[in-house]
């Protein structure tokens, strides 16, 4: 097999021989448990055109299978997965990531200055640890903000369905159900998705994939201070049920002087002060779009201040100052509210409710059938027949009165104890 592969067999010493193919967690499949098949210099690589083993494999129930592409040295120049050429670390094109980074990393094209930068690249991946990429990707700063706003958190394992059928296009498909292939309407061939190419990936050229995503990190919100400067709370959203008080405290205390945290998990979201208006501005421009906790992206707002929520509509107005239009339904006015039995009773004796329940108020005659009651200071105090009037409830009695019944000068028991004492 290896004498088929080309012009190479005179370099045979630097064809690669693997164990393990170089894959992203979505090439990969959601299925821990897979099976691959491994040949051993089964192809050339489509960068370098040298032979690589290659693996096969199936990366889940009615997926398309999968198998490298391109050789593992051009997969550690690049960072990027054998089969997909998406960076292992973002999740993105080459292009897209380069542009963020600021790094122009010019691969030679031709097969000379190919095979010869290829073998000065793989010495240095030998030397290397192999923690860190090599070449310029290697000197490159560690993160973009423009990154971590485009960067994927979760496996798309969609990538991996199955091509669509063409004999179903074409209404000639009589597989039916058992057909391994999409019966789905094709991309319009219009639309410039539709033509990719693997090496204008790997070269971060004329990619239509990266092109989309430039366009949408161009596009994307921006979260501006509010203008009350007094606001220095931040809302963080879509926590999920597994992120902690301590996990926030240790993404933010960075900024500045953490004043509270308030954790609502029912609501799945939290509320974080600041001290300082600059520690909150400094958190929300760096966290905007770009944080994640525990594989979530969360989403970062500004706070409301106290005097915006304590504004609410009257009088049929909004706080806008537009009339509100009635609900169907509701009348248009509430009826009363009922009189309570301690309100009819002082209505009907005439009895101030701030003053004593035994003091009367004389300044209309009592109703008819009762004796006329004698001014206060003359004589002990008349009472109805049928006995006293309740006393207003404790919420309205004035601090420093009486709280319990025996307690009250006016009642029998407290004369009887009086006089037992004497």
């Amino acid at each position: 097999m290896a004498t088929s592969l080309g012009s190479n067999t005179y370099n045979r010493q630097n064809w690669e021989d693997s164990d393990f193919p170089i894959l992203c967690q979505t090439c990969l499949g959601e299925n821990p448990y897979i099976r691959m098949t491994k040949e051993k210099y089964g192809k050339e690589c489509k960068i370098c055109a040298r032979p690589f083993t290659v693996f096969r494999w199936c990366p889940g129930v009615r997926m398309r299978f999968k198998k490298t592409e391109v050789c593992q040295t051009c997969s550690k120049m690049k960072n990027v997965c054998q089969t997909c050429l998406l960076d292992l670390e973002y999740g993105l094109p080459i292009q897209v990531r380069d542009t963020g980074l600021s790094i122009k990393d010019d691969v030679p094209k031709s097969d000379v200055n190919k095979e010869y930068y290829t073998q000065n690249m793989e010495r240095e991946i030998q030397n290397s640890d192999g923690t860190r990429p090599v070449g310029l990707l290697g000197k490159a700063p560690s993160s973009s903000d423009m990154l971590l706003k485009l960067a994927r958190t979760t496996p798309y394992y969609k990538r991996n369905r199955p091509h669509i059928c063409s004999f179903w296009v074409k209404g000639e498909c009589k597989r039916g159900e058992e057909c391994p292939y999409r019966h789905e309407k094709p991309t319009d061939p219009d639309d410039p998705l539709a033509d990719q190419n693997i090496k204008d990936r790997y070269y971060g050229i004329n990619d239509p994939v990266a092109d989309k995503l430039l366009k949408r990190a161009s596009a994307m919100p921006r979260l501006d201070p509010p203008e009350d400067k007094t606001i220095t709370t931040l809302y963080i959203g879509g926590l999920g049920e597994n992120v902690t008080d301590s996990e926030l405290r240790n993404h933010f205390y960075q900024f500045g002087e953490i004043r509270t945290i308030t954790l609502v998990q029912r609501q799945q979201c939290a509320f974080i002060q600041f001290a300082t208006r600059p520690a909150a501005e400094l958190a929300a421009e760096k966290s905007f779009n770009k944080l994640i906790v525990n594989g979530r992206r969360l989403t970062v707002k500004w706070g409301r201040s106290q005097a915006a929520k304590g504004k609410e509509p009257k009088d049929g107005y909004s706080e806008m100052g537009t009339r509100l239009e009635p609900v169907p339904g509701l009348p248009a006015a509430l009826p009363p509210p009922p009189v309570l039995e301690e309100e009819s009773t002082a209505n009907y004796f005439n009895l101030d409710p701030s003053s004593s329940p035994a003091v009367l108020n004389l300044s209309l005659p009592p109703p008819p059938g009762l004796p006329n009651p004698p001014p206060p200071g003359f004589g002990p105090p008349m009472f109805h027949p049928m006995g006293p009037p309740p006393p207003p409830p404790m919420g309205l009695r004035p601090p420093g009165h009486i709280h319990y019944p025996s307690q009250d000068p006016q009642r029998m028991g407290a004369h009887a104890a009086t006089r037992h004492g004497d």
